[in-house]
């Protein structure tokens, strides 16, 4: 029984006090370099983390420095003060630096091209990763005019030592859908194998035909493509993925996008260019956001786990559709107003509840945010997490169909979590929950 409908009992709340959620307690990206440095590449080489840049006042690649991925963080002398030959200056976008088996490091960046008057891939050299690098060759590494140039390289090597190069043609430069490559190249990461293999091309509204910035890594048996999308210039700007089970693919795009300006709860402005960085101790994603009125875009960080084999990051919501989750004396119904078409309705009597796995990158503190609609006055849940003793959530009246949110803070183990909302006074329905 639901709303229209009067329960001939009402279930009364206990005799004893039953506690309310703690306060929202989401745990935000930290800014670590809070000027221009858009675009971030993140490596560690030795003890030291290096973060490289698109071009500012601080040069063709700034460069900074620092001990812990958390800073400080020191900016350097300019990684690259000369440009290849094909390339002029001002125009110098998202580099990437890794090191090659040989020892030296390779700097793959975006210039414009002189001969093409497209953005098109150069490389470069040298035997620290401060730099100087020195550019290879008197020609771009990647250069098709006919498809609007090319931009925002990455290198991937895989288990077995082969060396790719990721990259984006710049398609939406002539009002082209975009794609982004895999090119096999030798170990020297310049020379070039075979041919390129289309991995992933924009068609979603969302995309407004734009995906760029790749960045690949591998957990278990997943290929995980992270990517940025959407006009780079506002909030608009987003962080995605895609996944597949092959090198080459075919990927399949994420239902939602991993880091938005409202998945972040406008923490940061426009995440994108993100890179990241897998180690023992725990993997990270470093990105950029809008700062100064949109003038700049800082460094952020924030924790990166994976729930199975899928990325999840801490202070950006994931939606879990409480439909999907364990139900006890309610159930589903549809609704063309609820999130993916359906919610938790019947949650009327003193056993109904709904118990949904969440995951968490850390153990710590989060927020759930509820989606609830509650038609006959306020109503109230009973939260429990793990088992734990329960608290009560209030839910102000709404209206059937007018869903709302109400965000009360948790505390969550690493790894997956249970949280359960049962009945506690009067009538409520549930959409999603989204935890961050």
């Amino acid at each position: 029984m639901r709303r229209g409908l009067v329960l001939a009992v009402l279930t009364l709340a206990a005799a004893f006090a039953v506690p309310a959620p703690a306060l929202a307690v989401t745990v935000a990206p930290s800014m670590l370099i809070g000027s221009d440095f858009p675009d971030p590449d993140i490596s560690k080489f030795g003890s030291t983390y290096y973060a490289y840049s698109t071009n500012n006042g601080n040069g063709n690649v700034p460069v900074a420095t620092a001990s812990s991925i958390t800073g400080p963080w020191t900016r350097r002398p300019d990684a690259l003060p000369v440009l290849g030959a094909w390339a002029s200056g001002g125009l110098t976008w998202a580099p990437d630096v890794s090191q090659r088996a040989d020892g030296k490091y390779l700097l793959y960046y975006t210039a414009r091209s002189r001969a093409a008057g497209r953005q098109c891939l150069g490389a470069a050299l040298a035997n620290s990763p401060l730099g100087p690098f020195t550019a290879v060759g008197t020609q771009p590494l990647v250069c098709d005019g006919g498809e609007g140039g090319d931009i925002d390289a990455a290198s991937f090597v895989d288990t077995t030592g082969v060396r790719y190069l990721l990259y984006k043609d710049d398609g939406n430069a002539i009002g082209q859908p975009t794609s982004l490559w895999l090119q096999r190249v030798a170990a020297d990461g310049v020379t070039l194998q075979g041919a390129r293999t289309e991995l992933l091309r924009s068609g979603l509204p969302e995309e407004g035909g734009i995906i760029e910035a790749p960045v690949l890594t591998k957990t278990g048996g997943r290929y995980v493509l992270f990517y940025s999308l959407g006009g780079y210039g506002g909030d608009a700007y987003q962080t995605s993925y895609a996944t597949a089970t092959s090198l080459t693919g075919p990927y399949t795009k994420a239902y939602r996008s991993l880091m938005t300006t409202a998945s972040l709860d406008n923490a940061v402005r426009g995440p994108g260019g993100a890179d990241v960085i897998r180690e023992p101790s725990g993997d990270h994603v470093v990105f950029h956001g809008w700062i100064n009125n949109y003038s700049a875009r800082a460094m952020y960080v924030a924790a990166l786990g994976w729930a199975g084999e899928y990325p999840v990051v801490r202070g950006s919501r994931v939606r879990y559709e409480a439909e999907r989750g364990q139900l006890n004396r309610c159930s589903a119904r549809s609704s063309a107003t609820a999130s993916q078409g359906q919610a938790v309705a019947y949650l009327d009597y003193a056993d109904s509840w709904v118990t949904v796995t969440v995951f968490a990158p850390l153990s710590g503190n989060y927020t759930a945010h509820i989606a609830y609609a509650a038609g006959y006055g306020d109503a109230q849940h009973l939260l429990s997490v793990n088992g734990g003793a329960g608290a009560v959530v209030n839910y102000p009246n709404s209206g059937w169909e007018n869903w709302r949110q109400v965000s009360v803070g948790v505390t969550l183990n690493a790894g997956y979590n249970t949280l359960r909302l049962s009945h506690y006074s009067r009538w409520a329905e549930l959409d999603y929950l989204e935890i961050a």
